[in-house]
């Protein structure tokens, strides 16, 4: 019987220097192998070609192929994906963090009730579509109100419903620079019914008189009112944009009190949205309403007839006029009173005509 030929195992380590290498497996002389331990060259196969994949177009054969790198558009689906799910997760987070505060009551309201987290997380968002998509309100002169300190915002009011105040809250929050908000004066009413006195006071309305205009305004913030009342809102649809009595003043010598520039504001588009064609004065009697509107769709379609048309709006801020000019006594002149009340009303109906002219649609 022939010796056993010894096949070194140690001969890949003692030609690389003794260092260390992963170890490669080894063929036998029956499958092709050499009996030195080398690997035998491979044949071709028939046509000229070898086994296993073959090399792109242009490459040399001799040289080993690089893995291929992931498409860049794969790369940047991933990561999309990645955000998209990062971002979902943040939300969620949020929310949950928003419901926590809301149980624990963990939140902050001011001293008439004003709720910043919850009107800008869940007012404002509610809304806001209502603003952008359905009415697409075109906001202008929004340079006109003060980035910080009080001012007085005075605009026409009108639509059966006073959705304009809304809008006009919306308006100034979206597209002011300091994402200012806005602090609207209401009517008793607004606070006498059940749900919406909650919501008005969490969103900032409070109620319309002096004391607490100029509270607010002296403290800094951004007050609406809207002097036509219940008188611009529940006017007939033949008095649209008609601007009614703007009472005496009163908003005015507020003003003056807090030293507060007075910036006109026009709204166009919210009287056509509930197009009051009557009033059902002793149905509104009975029920402790101003009036009781009657439009062509309400009360004649039920709820559906309470949607309001899609009209687009157009909301402009005219140029502010200045109050700290005066001296603190002139808030108890009548006279100076009635002009600037004169001068305000003059510039929001001007503005109204203007705006009507240029409008090419109530619905576009």
């Amino acid at each position: 019987m022939a010796d056993a030929k010894v096949i070194p195992f140690d001969d890949d380590r003692s030609r690389s220097g003794g260092g260390s290498r992963p170890a490669r497996r080894r063929t036998g002389s029956g499958s092709g192998g050499r009996g030195d331990g080398s690997t035998a060259p491979v044949s071709a196969l028939p046509g000229g070609r070898l086994p296993g994949p073959s090399p792109e177009a242009g490459a040399d054969p001799q040289e080993p192929q690089q893995p291929q790198e992931a498409p860049e558009s794969r790369e940047s689906s991933v990561g999309e994906a990645r955000g998209t799910e990062g971002g979902w997760d943040r939300r969620i987070a949020g929310g949950l963090a928003f419901l926590r505060r809301r149980v624990t009551g963990d939140y902050e309201v001011d001293e008439f009730g004003y709720d910043k987290e919850l009107t800008d997380q869940v007012l404002m968002s509610a809304l806001r579509p209502l603003a952008d998509k359905y009415f697409r309100v075109e906001v202008k002169g929004i340079e006109n109100i003060p980035s910080e300190g009080g001012a007085l915002i005075v605009a026409n009011h009108s639509g059966t419903l006073p959705l304009d105040g809304l809008m006009l809250q919306v308006a100034v929050h979206d597209n002011h620079p300091a994402e200012r908000h806005l602090r609207l004066l209401a009517a008793d009413l607004v606070f006498q019914l059940p749900v919406v006195n909650e919501l008005a006071r969490k969103a900032g309305h409070t109620l319309a008189c002096a004391e607490d205009a100029q509270r607010l305004l002296e403290l800094g913030e951004i007050v609406g009112v809207m002097p036509e009342g219940f008188k611009g809102i529940g006017k007939p649809f033949g008095d649209r944009y008609k601007l009614q009595r703007f009472g005496r003043g009163g908003f005015v010598s507020t003003a003056l009190r807090a030293g507060a520039p007075i910036v006109p504001c026009s709204i166009v588009g919210a009287e056509e949205i509930y197009p009051m064609i009557g009033n059902a004065k002793t149905l509104a009697r009975l029920l402790g309403f101003p009036y009781f509107p009657i439009t062509p769709t309400f009360p004649w379609l039920g709820p559906l007839g309470a949607v309001p048309l899609p009209t687009k709006w157009t909301i402009q801020f005219g140029e502010p006029i200045p109050t700290d000019g005066y001296p603190p006594e002139a808030a108890e002149d009548p006279m100076l009173m009635f002009n600037l009340t004169d001068q305000v009303r003059e510039q929001i109906q001007h503005t109204l005509y203007k705006l009507l002219v240029q409008r090419r649609s109530v619905f576009f």
